[in-house]
């Protein structure tokens, strides 16, 4: 990890904070998700490098040590995607593989979908193809204490998180994600009161790890984090036919909550996801979870060097 250079790059007047490692003629951005961070992506990054591969992962404006937009509640999708080209152009990378988790698969689709010159292959973790707006899952079937439609809510998720320190909060979301059923509150409780305080951290995250993630929200705190993704998920993007003609790859772990979305499993395993991304190949991964990168790195990593070698020729 001591390799690993970190930068700032300046994109539409803010200064994003930049991880990189490696110095292949092949870029590869790695984009993350919540309550993730740029160090989610820490053992793809090394394996990469190690594989002869550029490896690049940022936080988004508003997480970690990149800065605050000025208005973080006008925040949206759209700003995602100018931070990825934004990064690869003060990068100096015309073309590189794209890897999203949870909400960094929205970016790596949506770039796909407009900037196809971009993108030599497109590999996404816990979230098949769906854009903002475009949704192929009924989210309105979801129970209405979920946590993404709680966390919707102005000032709900604020006053929840705000009972707790940042390491508290961090710690109780990763443990509430690693669940492998939805995150549901009754109508007396609120999202932190779902998690055991006594429950111990899983094996493959350590109090350093935790420690890691608790400092960079600490800097940046929650603000941004909920307007996007939570609060501009019903923003529509203007799409007729989005398609991504890049090779593709879906990992899922058999224990994400994410397959008990309302006709989640089915999108996937009935191959539909195929209709927008036809070179796309899915992998189940039987014991993962929602966070299966951090989980299980060393599969992972086989999967990411395998899909990008066979892609870079």
């Amino acid at each position: 990890m001591e390799q690993i250079q970190h930068k700032y790059v300046q994109v539409s007047g803010l200064k994003l904070h930049v991880a990189e490692l490696g110095t292949g003629p092949k870029a590869v951005l790695f984009l993350h998700g919540f309550p993730e961070i740029w160090y989610s992506w820490r053992h793809q990054m090394v394996a990469a490098a190690a594989a002869g591969y550029r490896a690049i992962a940022f936080d988004f404006r508003g997480y970690g040590l990149s800065q605050q937009p000025p208005e973080p509640e006008k925040a949206s999708f759209d700003d995602l995607v100018v931070d990825v080209i934004g990064v690869m152009d003060s990068l100096g990378i015309s073309k590189a593989f794209l890897v999203g988790k949870d909400f960094g698969a929205g970016p790596v689709f949506h770039v796909a979908v407009v900037h196809p010159e971009r993108v030599i292959g497109v590999i996404t973790l816990g979230i098949p193809f769906m854009l903002p707006g475009f949704s192929v899952i009924p989210m309105h079937l979801l129970p209405k204490g979920f946590y993404i439609l709680r966390w919707q809510e102005p000032g709900r998720a604020e006053a929840d998180f705000g009972r707790f320190d940042v390491k508290t909060v961090i710690r109780n979301i990763y443990m509430l994600f690693c669940r492998s059923e939805l995150q549901v509150a009754s109508d007396d409780q609120e999202i932190m009161d779902l998690a055991d305080p006594s429950a111990p951290l899983p094996p493959w995250f350590t109090e350093e790890d935790l420690k890691v993630y608790s400092s960079l929200y600490e800097n940046s705190g929650f603000r941004t984090a909920l307007q996007v993704p939570y609060r501009t998920m019903g923003v529509n993007c203007v799409f007729t036919d989005p398609k991504i003609t890049a090779p593709g790859m879906l990992i899922m772990g058999e224990k994400d909550y994410v397959l008990k979305f309302p006709g989640m499993e089915e999108y996937i395993r009935s191959e539909k996801v195929k209709e927008f991304m036809p070179n796309l190949e899915i992998i189940f991964h039987e014991g993962g979870n929602h966070f299966v990168q951090e989980q299980f790195p060393e599969e992972v990593n086989q999967l990411l060097i395998t899909f990008l070698n066979k892609h870079s020729t």
